[in-house]
């Protein structure tokens, strides 16, 4: 490393000039590449054994003590702190891919890494980096190609590949041994809430409520036609359990409300003390009995419920919420075909929402408030449970991943085989068509066709298998036209995954791809890494903090 006086900008005599300021560090040429390729390639290194159904976990503990158990390559990544610019940028590829498709995070990080170890023996051999860029966004978009036309068109309405699909993603969880009854849950629970529109699904995956309780065991997780609100019932007199509930949902505070200015109120004697307050008891008996009067027996309520409302409540038998969070609001309404209403006195009959059961119950230490039995909700709930706080986190994120890419496959009907099939049988044919290429973008192609072995064979060599005794296997058969021939990894051997039933949403696969090469491309072509230093207030309270010790 040099300072920035290192910088060659140096006068006609010899001074040297200053371009940046004082304490910036400066890395060039292949210093530079090989600083961040070896970034690159360690971050790759933490995530590749947690990839597949074999894959091991991570602990990760915070600067708070706080533990994280996962295989989730972004939020391993999340968790990580990570400092290395480059490295940072696998970060953020592992949280778009996360965002985008939800699934494929650890495999888009491992091939991004494999793809720059593979230009990092090719910049070796001399050949220059934008040649290798080249050949890369060449190979990555034929590679695409090959994906779309190998990728099998499923019914988004059979429910069976579904599940499949989200079994897939499971298996490689930590919740995997009850794959088969989660991945129901999750399928249910995402058709549930699609909209068709003109025979296409359209899926908002915030309409499924994720909750989570330690207690019980993963198997005790439900999927609730309705939504779970993390609330207690206002009063202790309420009804605790409504049937064949009438709710009513309110963004408008059940009580009085404070003046916008300062108001001064002159009182002269005790009965206008007493005329004051029976006025605004009055006024919250009116809004009780107007929500009476259009037959509401629940009120769930954005905002406030005064203590006096609370009392006429009680005694009318309405069960009341208060505070519930606007996305939560927004969920029963879907789920319960009510309107949310700003103003009590705009409350009508056709603004209820219904509910076939209502009620409080005990979860764990805390109370919460159960609205299921909808007609036909368009927001429900998952239900988490399991046997320790670690559990049910891991639990929340393998689901999302499984209700991820079902949501992926109904909006995208397109599949293709599991378990490295798709990888080999894109690397395969990309041989093939590197042959077509001249000069030593060929080189490049054919690296590209390496890195996507090497992402297949990490499967193996998480599962204890021998990777060099199965890439040729899986070559050969590939080469005869078997494109689902991929890695069962459980009976440890090449095998038909689409018989296997492991299935994987195309849009996936794409994903992965495309982030990869971006990312690895945009870190090959930067030959410069110029730090500025430090700002001056931390280093100062550093060096009187030693001073001091």
């Amino acid at each position: 490393m040099a300072d920035a006086t290192a910088i060659p900008a140096v006068t006609s005599t010899g001074q040297p000039v200053l371009i940046l300021k004082e304490g910036t560090t400066e890395k060039k040429g292949k210093e530079a590449q090989r600083n961040n390729f070896e970034a690159v390639k360690i971050i790759k290194d933490i995530v590749k054994t947690s990839l597949g159904p074999k894959g091991m976990d991570k602990m990760l503990v915070d600067s708070l003590g706080d533990v994280t158990v996962t295989n989730d390559g972004a939020t391993i990544l999340k968790e990580m702190d990570v400092q290395h610019p480059a490295a940072k940028m696998m970060v953020e590829i592992a949280k778009a891919t996360d965002n985008e498709v939800g699934d494929g995070t650890t495999s888009t990080v491992v091939l991004a890494g494999y793809l720059i170890e593979k230009a990092e023996e090719l910049i070796d051999k001399g050949i220059h980096p934008t040649i290798i860029i080249d050949g890369y966004m060449k190979a990555s978009q034929e590679a695409l190609k090959i994906l779309k036309s190998i990728a099998e068109k499923v019914n988004p309405d059979d429910k069976e590949v579904l599940k499949k699909i989200a079994k897939t993603t499971l298996s490689t969880k930590m919740v995997s041994t009850e794959a088969e009854y989660l991945a129901d849950l999750v399928v249910n629970a995402v058709l549930q809430v699609a909209d068709k529109v003109n025979g296409q699904y359209k899926v908002d995956i915030d309409n499924v409520k994720v909750e989570k309780k330690p207690g019980g065991s993963i198997t005790n997780t439900q999927l609730i036609k309705g939504v779970v609100i993390d609330k207690e019932v206002v009063h202790a007199s309420m009804p605790k359990l409504v049937r064949n509930a009438k709710i009513a949902l309110l963004n408008a505070p059940l009580e009085i409300e404070k003046t916008e200015i300062d108001a001064k109120i002159n009182i002269t004697d005790p009965e206008q003390m007493k005329a004051f307050l029976d006025e605004e008891t009055k006024i919250l008996k009116q809004m009780v009995d107007k929500i009476k009067s259009v037959g509401a027996n629940v009120v769930l309520c954005q905002k406030g419920i005064d203590d006096m409302a609370q009392h006429y409540l009680a005694k009318e038998g309405i069960l009341a919420v208060r505070r519930i969070k606007m996305s939560d609001m927004d969920k029963l309404s879907r789920a319960t075909g009510g309107r949310i209403v700003t103003s009590i006195d705009d409350l009508s009959s056709d603004d209820l929402g219904y509910a076939e059961l209502v009620e409080e119950r005990k979860i764990e230490e805390d109370k919460w408030v159960f609205v299921e039995g909808c007609k036909n909700p368009k927001a429900v709930s998952i239900l988490i449970r399991g046997g320790a706080q670690r559990v049910v986190d891991e639990a929340e994120r393998s689901i999302h991943d499984a209700l991820m890419t079902v949501k992926d496959v109904l909006e995208r009907p397109y599949i293709v085989a599991g378990g490295g099939a798709a990888e080999i049988e894109a690397a395969t044919q990309l041989r093939k068509w590197a042959q077509t290429l001249e000069g030593r973008i060929q080189l490049a192609a054919l690296a590209f066709a390496e890195a996507l072995e090497m992402l297949a064979l990490t499967l193996a060599e998480n599962a204890g298998l021998e990777p060099l005794d199965i890439l040729p296997e899986l070559q050969a058969a590939h080469q005869k036209g078997e494109k689902w021939a991929g890695i069962n990894v459980l009976k440890g051997k090449v095998d038909n995954m689409l018989e296997n039933n492991v299935i994987e949403a195309e849009i996936v696969k794409e994903q992965i791809i495309k982030a990869a090469t971006e990312a690895a491309s945009m870190i090959i072509k930067i030959d410069d890494l110029i730090a500025a230093s430090k700002p001056a207030e931390k280093e100062t309270s550093k060096s009187s903090a030693e001073k001091e010790t």
